[in-house]
């Protein structure tokens, strides 16, 4: 299994010299999560973005890195206002991976049990899962990508038909 980090609120730290949240260019959320598991995960940090920043030529990175993996097993870490686009291109090119998208509503730093509940029960289901695809896994739900969306409204996902 690879990890992929690609950004997002997940990652976001206070910068304090101009008081915003940002996208640093590490992956210290992610191994701070990965310090409590007793398993060896390979990570990445490929883009560090928020995805409203994100465009094709990031999503053809994330694909080209998928396609020359050795790897079948993908967790990418990914905002959460694009991620459905990214899972959206993922899906067209692989049938022969399985990939799951998590993220967070808020950042790590502020809130560190959404962050490690959503990472923690992606990295299970992909362990667990037997069927190729792309899915999404937010807010207590892993869904194939299509049955899952934000909902903007209330600042949640949810399982949609």
């Amino acid at each position: 299994m690879l990890i992929l980090n690609s950004g997002g609120t997940f990652n976001k730290k206070y910068n304090p010299l101009n008081g915003e949240l940002e996208v640093p260019y590490n992956n210290s959320s992610i191994e701070k999560i990965l310090q409590s598991v007793d398993s060896k995960y390979d990570l990445a940090g490929v883009i560090y973005k928020d995805s409203l920043d994100m465009n094709m030529d990031d999503r053809k990175m994330l694909a080209k890195i998928i396609m020359e993996s050795k790897d079948d097993t993908f967790i990418v870490v990914h905002g959460t206002d694009t991620m459905h686009m990214s899972a959206e291109f993922l899906s067209e090119i692989f049938e022969d991976r399985k990939i799951v998208f998590v993220g967070a509503m808020k950042p790590f730093e502020i809130d560190t049990i959404e962050a490690s509940f959503n990472l923690g029960m992606a990295m299970g289901f992909a362990k667990a899962l037997k069927e190729y695809g792309v899915y999404i896994c937010m807010n207590g739900y892993v869904e194939p990508w299509k049955n899952i969306q934000k909902n903007t409204k209330f600042g949640k996902f949810e399982v949609v038909s």
